[in-house]
């Protein structure tokens, strides 16, 4: 029986191949996921026609510059989005409420996993969701 030094967490190093039936193995489910990925097309949702979660910014960004080289006003109805191009406006609809705006994107981002998009505190008071904070909302470019 092997024993094992103290503080290496009980790990036993293996062989990098145990046999040759196994590597072959291995080897050919490698190739199939390869050649499915080769073949399937991959299907991209229209960044600017989706639904998603909308989080909104406000005072400590303030004059900053933003993605588009303006700076930034809490007040303005702007927006921050990964893909849509700088410049392009979309209407952004809170699907809690029904209320709806448009928004010019002059920023990148969310960097937050499961956001759509960032809304300047103007867009959030307008669409009603400055107390919720993050809300459902339907995006749908309206010209870039």
């Amino acid at each position: 029986m092997q024993t094992v030094p103290r503080g290496a967490g009980g790990a036993i190093p293996r062989p990098l191949l145990f046999s040759a039936r196994t590597s072959a193995a291995a080897l050919g489910r490698v190739l199939a996921s390869m050649l499915v990925l080769a073949v399937v097309p991959v299907v991209r949702a229209d960044p600017g026609n989706c639904t998603g979660s909308a989080s909104w910014y406000g005072d400590e960004f303030a004059d900053r510059p933003t993605a588009s080289g303006e700076r930034y006003d809490p007040d303005k109805l702007t927006g921050a989005h990964r893909t849509l191009p700088l410049g392009s406006r979309v209407r952004v609809t809170n699907l809690v409420n029904g209320r709806s705006v448009l928004v010019t994107i002059n920023d990148r981002g969310p960097y937050r996993r499961r956001r759509e998009i960032y809304l300047s505190y103007g867009a959030a008071r307008a669409l009603g969701m400055i107390h919720r904070g993050v809300t459902r909302v339907r995006i749908e470019l309206v010209e870039s």
